[in-house]
């Protein structure tokens, strides 16, 4: 298991509890922990890091955002340079190379996790959300992030192929804008659940994510209520290996 710091997305301060559950379910399973430390200048430190902020597709190729992890706002290490963030990513996740987008969706209180804007669905494929609507505060974000995956390349030096998944209109409450995105499913052995919102756009986006997925079940989620939490269905789980 490898076990990163934990901040509480450097904004809230009951995180404590939330840290130390690695270790606590390393000990329950009786699996080895490796704890990701970087060399300070107090000392070693853990790397702060969430599962949210990156997403691999497990043959060498990682995506995360500048938002998240190089913005002194909400800053989970403001010490560390995007080389060695880049370095320890690699050592420790056993990739060989960081994508760096943009950033995230309007709402997200994580100020800027990749889950949320773009995902590998398999290697040299990318599904990443798109915003239509040029007066949305997503469209220029989602926009610059798009313009940034057509330039990248897959390890072999051919072209991501990236496939659009349309946002679905804003939703709020209380007056604050929600993180409502697509790109926010979990990946299960047989089926892949996508939230939805009962939007014009979810049969659009269940459909481009059932041809992404063919020999899995594509099934949508209602999450109108989830995302009050300010996440969705990636946000709540915690995959680990069959």
């Amino acid at each position: 298991m490898t076990d990163w710091g934990f901040n509480g997305w450097a904004k809230y301060r009951a995180w404590q509890r939330d840290d130390a559950m690695p270790a606590r379910i390393a000990g329950l399973l009786k699996m080895r922990r490796f704890e990701v430390q970087v060399k300070r200048s107090d000392g070693y430190k853990p790397m702060v890091l969430e599962g949210g902020s990156i997403d691999v597709d497990g043959q060498g190729s990682l995506l995360t955002t500048e938002e998240c992890l190089l913005s002194p706002v909400q800053a989970r290490n403001p010490d560390l340079s995007k080389e060695i963030i880049e370095q320890v990513l690699e050592a420790s996740l056993g990739v060989c190379r960081v994508l760096w987008l943009q950033g995230g969706i309007a709402g997200d209180d994580t100020h800027g996790h990749v889950d949320g804007v773009a995902r590998f669905v398999s290697a040299g494929t990318v599904a990443a959300a798109e915003e239509s609507n040029s007066t949305d505060p997503n469209y220029v974000v989602l926009g610059a992030n798009a313009a940034r995956l057509k330039q990248m390349e897959t390890l072999q030096g051919k072209p991501l192929r990236v496939v659009p998944i349309p946002m679905p209109r804003p939703v709020y409450f209380d007056g604050q804008r929600l993180p409502a995105s697509y790109l926010n499913f979990y990946v299960g052995n047989r089926k892949v659940l996508v939230p939805t919102f009962n939007d014009k756009n979810d049969g659009v986006a269940l459909g481009r994510f059932a041809a992404l997925f063919p020999t899995r079940e594509v099934v949508g989620i209602y999450a109108g209520d989830l995302i009050l939490g300010l996440g969705a269905l990636h946000c709540v789980t915690q995959q680990e290996p069959d």
